[in-house]
């Protein structure tokens, strides 16, 4: 299991000396001690409307945001990541559990065909440390950017000077960035997400999220996904978890995008909210127990069917 003490933490230079501390808690905390990070995206919401929430392969109980916390209090998450209004509701009822503040957000109404993406930022950084100060355990704040969208350099504007403010008050950033627009032909091209790789250590984001690239007919998606970790250098790379697959398929992916892919943990949503309260703990622990733990799938697995716990 990787171990990380407070010495071994890189503190960018931008971390205020006053926050030094603060950052260091503040990314031991949403990396659960081991420099990997457990992203639960609770951010579909709005990225997504209700689809994601209700519907057929859907568990009911998704329906109720509350589903929501209750999967990230009982099981093993490293920080949960959601609009600030939907932590300020329920955040109170679960103190323990760390939060990330996604600071932007758009529908998928309109289609690139219709017009590029733009998801513009929703609050401002006071008003999010204004409810850490109230008492809400939030460790980071989370932005989307679009490569190649003709408002790319709105998103990067606003994206840098978030990161600015947010390390010097002590709070970690995870960047997520997908290049779409018009003039993205393919994005889940490898060079292509290797590039975003490098925007986000640019803008000085301490983990990224990126689409896993597809696989070619000489490379996996693990393999070609090594390219983007190393592109990003000292921002750790996490993949989107994607739509809801089975549970082995899930963690044989995940465990191939760290261990060949070089990724620095994960960042899931659907594939763990759509199921049962029950399941979805379960599958935090098994996701948990590959990213932080170093299991292998088959024990992992053993943890998601309930023949053995996982705890930190």
């Amino acid at each position: 299991m990787p171990v990380l003490t407070p010495e071994q933490v890189r503190v960018p230079v931008d971390v205020l000396p006053e926050a030094r501390d603060a950052y260091i808690d503040n990314y031991l905390a949403a990396t659960r001690g081991t420099g990997r990070l457990m992203l639960y995206a609770c951010d579909q919401k709005i990225e997504h409307l209700n689809g994601d929430f209700y519907g057929e392969g859907i568990d009911p109980s998704d329906n109720n945001p509350e589903h929501l916390f209750q999967i990230g209090s009982q099981g093993v998450v490293g920080v949960l990541a959601g609009q600030k209004g939907l932590i300020a509701r329920y955040a109170a009822d679960y103190p323990e559990t760390n939060y990330l503040v996604k600071m932007n957000s758009k529908t998928n109404l309109i289609k690139t065909a219709q017009d590029d993406p733009y998801s513009p930022q929703l609050y401002s950084l006071e008003s999010v440390l204004a409810i850490r100060e109230a008492g809400v355990n939030i460790v980071g704040i989370g932005y989307t950017i679009y490569l190649g969208s003709e408002y790319e350099a709105t998103m990067l504007a606003e994206a840098g000077e978030l990161i600015t403010e947010a390390h010097a008050a002590g709070l970690i950033v995870v960047l997520w960035i997908y290049p779409r627009g018009k003039a993205v032909a393919n994005e889940k091209d490898a060079d292509l997400i290797a590039g975003a790789a490098g925007v986000a250590l640019c803008l000085g984001a301490d983990f990224v999220k990126v689409n896993p690239p597809k696989g070619s007919d000489t490379a996996t998606s693990a393999e070609l996904l090594a390219r983007a970790s190393e592109a990003a250098g000292r921002t750790g790379l996490v993949c989107a978890g994607g739509s809801t697959v089975d549970a082995e398929q899930f963690l044989t992916q995940l465990y191939e995008q760290i261990h060949t892919g070089g990724a620095a943990g994960n960042a899931t949503g659907r594939n763990i909210h759509q199921r049962s309260l029950d399941e979805a703990v379960r599958l935090t622990k098994a996701i948990s127990a590959i990213t932080l733990a170093d299991y292998d799938v088959q024990e992992a697995l053993d943890v998601f069917h309930g023949k053995e716990d996982f705890k930190l």
